[in-house]
C-alpha cells in the first residue's frame, strides 16, 4: 500500500502499519518527491518504521543502549488510533530513538506482566532503565517534551533512583 500525498501520506500510512500491515509506506515530500523507479519510497532513518514487539523481542529491545519508547495499544482503542500518527511522526524526526509498539490484544501475557491497565500507555527506557510509564495519548508537543526530557537524563542518576 502506498500513498502519494504529502503531509497526509504519513498519517494515511500509519494506520495500516499500526494494525500490522508491513507494506504501508508514506511518501515524504509528496508526489513530487517520488523519483525512484521503485514504487516504494526510501525511509528517512533507521527507526522510521515502528518495531512491533513480542514477548521474545521486548526484553532485548528495551535493554539496549539509548532511548526506547514503547506504545502499548489495541486496535479497538480510539485514543490509541489517534496517538498512532503522533508516534509515527516523532519516529521520523528522532533517528536516535527506537519507537516500538505492543498490541495488547496480540500480547496479553506481556501486557499483564508489564501491568498495563489502561491504553494507550507510553513507556520510555533510557539505557535499559524504565524512566517513564503513563497511560494516555500525548499530543505532539508533549511527546516532544518527553523525548527531550529522557534525552537530557543522566543515565547514572536514573539507575540510582
Amino acid at each position: 500500500m502506498h500513498c502519494a500525498g504529502g503531509y497526509r501520506s504519513s498519517v494515511a500510512a500509519s494506520l495500516p502499519r499500526h494494525h500490522g500491515h508491513t507494506d504501508a509506506s508514506d511518501l515524504l515530500g509528496g508526489y513530487a518527491a517520488w523519483k525512484a523507479p521503485s514504487p516504494r519510497p526510501a525511509k528517512t532513518g533507521k527507526n522510521h518504521d515502528n518495531h512491533d514487539l513480542t514477548e521474545d523481542t521486548f526484553p532485548s529491545t528495551v535493554k539496549r543502549e539509548g532511548i526506547v519508547l514503547v506504545d502499548w495499544w489495541a486496535g479497538w482503542c480510539g485514543p490509541c488510533r489517534a496517538f498512532a500518527p503522533v508516534f509515527l511522526r516523532a519516529s521520523i524526526h528522532h533517528d536516535d530513538v527506537v519507537f516500538a509498539k505492543i498490541d495488547t490484544e496480540a500480547q496479553p501475557r506481556l501486557a499483564a506482566a508489564a501491568q498495563i491497565r489502561s491504553i494507550p500507555t507510553l513507556m520510555a527506557f533510557r539505557n535499559g532503565i524504565l524512566v517513564y510509564s503513563q497511560p494516555g495519548a500525548l499530543p505532539p508537543a508533549a511527546l516532544e517534551q518527553l523525548i527531550s526530557a529522557v534525552r537530557e537524563l543522566d543515565p547514572h542518576q536514573a539507575q540510582a533512583a
